[in-house]
């Protein structure tokens, strides 16, 4: 037996409340906000340090301050990344 459309949209409407509270509030209250696939300030800012680890680390010549800033730049790199979810491994089907 198909499902109606109205329990569709209520099935994805709670999955989005699930997924992403704060972008599904603000549609609710009218104000859209950013999805979370798309707030990365946290993640340019690890880079930002991660960076200037990196550079200060090369200057003062300090192997741990420059792995340690490798590393973070690696960290931030990865939380950039726009297809993230996609690399995880096999993506499954939501049942019909």
């Amino acid at each position: 037996m198909p499902q109606s459309d109205d329990e569709r949209l209520v099935d994805l409407a709670a999955r989005l409340e699930r997924e992403d509270r704060r972008f599904a509030r603000s549609l609710s209250a009218g104000r859209p906000a950013r999805p979370r696939e798309y707030r990365r300030s946290r993640a340019w800012w690890v880079l930002g340090i991660g960076v200037t680890m990196l550079i200060a680390g090369v200057v003062v010549a300090d192997g741990l301050l420059i792995a340690a800033g490798l590393v973070l730049s690696g960290i931030a790199v990865q939380l950039l990344d726009p297809d993230r979810r996609r690399t995880r491994g096999p993506r499954r089907r939501p049942p019909r």
